[in-house]
């Protein structure tokens, strides 16, 4: 792939990205393994299955969390998920533990989040946790895919899923980060040989309205404010380009084109709003991340 756009992104990630951002770029682009993306996740797992050392780059906790846990899971998606693999089968061991769950839902936040720099949106504000959709949807689709038929938490999982769902075809959400995981639901389900959990075909009518709906269709505001932009799907499901109009798709596209920093990197468009210097080391990370994402979207849609 002889393109400058990719060039430049290539040495930026491999002057600044993490070994883990690296290890996902080269497996993307450049013939890296699996295996070398699952060990270097590894050392983001702690002894109880779940995720923390600031794989989530906003949040720095080191403990177990449901939203490191989350990012976990879609790293593993995008490699290739092997539900034999140890990181797999820990990872259903935290889920089915009973921590930071309540209310037939994970916490988006917890407790120990206050402990380490973070941004203000993963402060936690109550002595538990907050159980949240976010990440519980997508969670719960990881472990219906995953988890024993015969287990608790493939029931537990069950018992969110036709709850959510149901919910959600009465009344679609329309929010960026909630949507997304109700995109990935949908892709667990569907890979699942002769789910019946409930009807798939009204479930992708109603996403798919949802995520029309959620896309900002104001092009002038894309990468200079925090908005949805087509490919804040893209790394869930490549069916993005099935839902979004491919006009809108291609015009993010071209602007990623347009709008390649110097440095090979993309603008972060959010700050943490708080004083933790740690931020402008999470803004770098960001950076690698958003750009293997833009890089694959750009040779999906066959514009480098």
């Amino acid at each position: 792939m002889n393109n400058n756009v990719f060039d430049k992104a290539r040495s930026f990630i491999y002057r600044n990205a993490r070994p883990l951002d690296l290890a996902l770029w080269r497996y993307s682009f450049e013939g890296g393994s699996r295996k070398e993306v699952i060990d270097v996740l590894s050392f983001y797992q702690n002894a109880d299955g779940g995720f923390g050392h600031a794989i989530e780059p906003d949040c720095w906790n080191t403990d177990s969390t449901p939203i490191g846990t989350w990012n976990a899971t879609r790293m593993l998606n995008a490699v290739g998920i092997d539900a034999n693999d140890n990181i797999v089968k820990n990872i259903l061991a935290y889920l089915d533990s009973g921590k930071d769950f309540r209310d037939g839902k994970w916490f988006v936040t917890v407790k120990s989040n206050n402990d380490h720099p973070h941004a203000v949106w993963w402060e936690c504000h109550d002595d538990v946790g907050e159980p949240d959709d976010n990440p519980t949807i997508s969670l719960a689709g990881f472990a219906l895919k995953y988890a024993s038929k015969d287990g608790a938490l493939y029931k537990k999982a069950a018992d969110i899923v036709t709850a959510a769902v149901k919910s959600f075809i009465k009344e679609p959400i329309c929010d960026m980060h909630v949507t997304r995981l109700y995109l990935e639901l949908y892709e667990y389900c569907s890979s699942i040989e002769g789910f019946d959990l409930f009807d798939l075909a009204a479930y992708k009518n109603a996403l798919y309205t949802a995520i029309k709906n959620t896309v900002c269709t104001d092009t002038d505001k894309w990468f200079k404010e925090y908005v949805c932009k087509p490919s804040t799907f893209y790394d869930s499901s490549k069916l993005v380009f099935d839902i979004v109009d491919n006009e809108l798709c291609k015009k993010e596209g071209e602007l990623l084109l347009k709008g390649q920093l110097e440095d090979g990197s993309y603008p972060v468009t959010w700050l943490w709003h708080n004083d933790y210097k740690e931020y402008y080391v999470a803004a770098n990370w960001w950076k690698s991340f958003l750009l293997r994402t833009n890089i694959l979207y750009l040779k999906d849609l066959k514009l480098i």
